[in-house]
């Protein structure tokens, strides 16, 4: 850590009366943010750090397809870049929904800072591995996605002190940036040859209805990352505010499946076939209007899409930059996505990776 930037987050700290807090490292995650737990008498917070010039630009509202790719992957696929103007802005809204994103204490929004509520440490993955019974857990945030759905979100969310962040649409070409990482990072982690012309445009054919269909169902608040490593339990409260939520900064508007698929299929952990199909029932029993047919088929296609581009920009992109973690994490991808094109309406794409990904390709 430079010098120069320990100085401004102790002058943030000091500003903001946490200057004497005893300051205790996180483990960070895939981004570019860091994280300390602050110690102030029986009290703790969280500190988050993002420095902004560590991220590519985001995307302008207004930018045309051509302006975003020429701005770079951030821009592109509508990702926050970590904005903590993002954070602040998102945490508002969904505390404003009676829903337990942590209260911010203090932000500088321009240096990238923030004083977060600690929420504790009993994160859904962590609970369900020391033996906490799993399905009380899903069930309360399938609820939290039915709360979230049954209104419209705003065009822009907003927090005290100004601070304003536009919701924009997770679009077509958002989609296909995100699953075509697949087509780039695929090859260079298996060794498999790159793919030709002509395997890239059948794929960008065999997808193209997918996106479309996914940018034309967009229409809630989306978390984005919403799975058992972003969600925490919180017994003490009621209702759909026992589910603390994190990491929800690149959170869009979007298809109402695309979160249910980050959580019913996560990449990170197994959920069984029979608890994904359990927790689709009790959010289309929960959201009666919702056309059941029409909405599994979009959110197999969804979660395949989602699956590709997590194998290809997440696991191994990561696995190249020195993360080799992120390989134990892709037999269960491949799992999700081969489940996923059974689908008979995916049968084109299953047969485009059965003849370009051969199995001894898939690891």
């Amino acid at each position: 850590m430079s010098s120069d930037r320990e100085t401004l987050k102790a002058a943030f700290l000091a500003a903001n009366g946490f200057g004497d807090a005893r300051r205790e490292p996180l483990g960070g995650d895939a981004s570019t943010r860091a994280y300390e737990r602050l110690h102030r008498g029986d009290q703790s917070f969280i500190f988050m750090d993002q420095p902004p010039a560590l991220e590519s630009v985001v995307c302008p509202p207004g930018a045309s397809d051509a302006e975003r790719v020429a701005l770079g992957y951030n821009a592109a696929a509508r990702l926050a870049a970590g904005s903590v103007a993002a954070f602040v802005a998102t945490a508002a809204y969904l505390r404003g929904r009676g829903l337990s994103a942590p209260a911010i204490l203090a932000h500088d929004v321009e240096a990238g800072l923030a004083v977060l509520e600690d929420l504790g440490d009993g994160l859904y993955a962590t609970l369900i591995a020391e033996g906490q019974e799993e399905a009380p857990l899903y069930e309360t945030a399938v609820d939290v996605q039915a709360a979230l759905h049954a209104e419209t979100p705003p065009d822009v969310l907003t927090a005290d002190g100004g601070v304003a962040w536009p919701l924009l649409t997770y679009d077509a070409l958002a989609l296909k940036i995100a699953t075509d990482t697949f087509l780039e990072w695929w090859p260079k982690f298996s060794g498999l040859a790159p793919f030709s012309a002509e395997a890239v445009a059948e794929w960008d054919a065999l997808w193209a209805p997918v996106w479309v269909r996914g940018e034309a169902g967009a229409s809630v608040f989306t978390h984005r990352d919403f799975h058992a490593q972003n969600l925490l339990w919180l017994p003490d409260r009621q209702g759909v505010a026992r589910v603390g939520l994190l990491d929800f900064q690149d959170a869009l508007r979007a298809h109402p499946a695309w979160d249910l698929t980050h959580l019913l299929q996560d990449a990170r952990r197994d959920v069984s076939p029979e608890l994904e199909q359990a927790m689709l029932d009790r959010y289309l029993t929960a959201r009666p209007g919702v056309d059941r047919a029409a909405f599994t088929a979009d959110y197999r296609a969804l979660a395949a899409s989602n699956a590709a581009r997590i194998l290809g920009r997440v696991f191994a992109r990561q696995a190249l930059l020195g993360r080799p973690q992120y390989e134990a994490y892709m037999p269960r991808t491949w799992r999700y996505l081969e489940r996923n094109l059974q689908d008979p309406a995916m049968a084109g794409l299953k047969a485009w990776f059965d003849q370009h990904v051969p199995s001894e390709f898939r690891r």
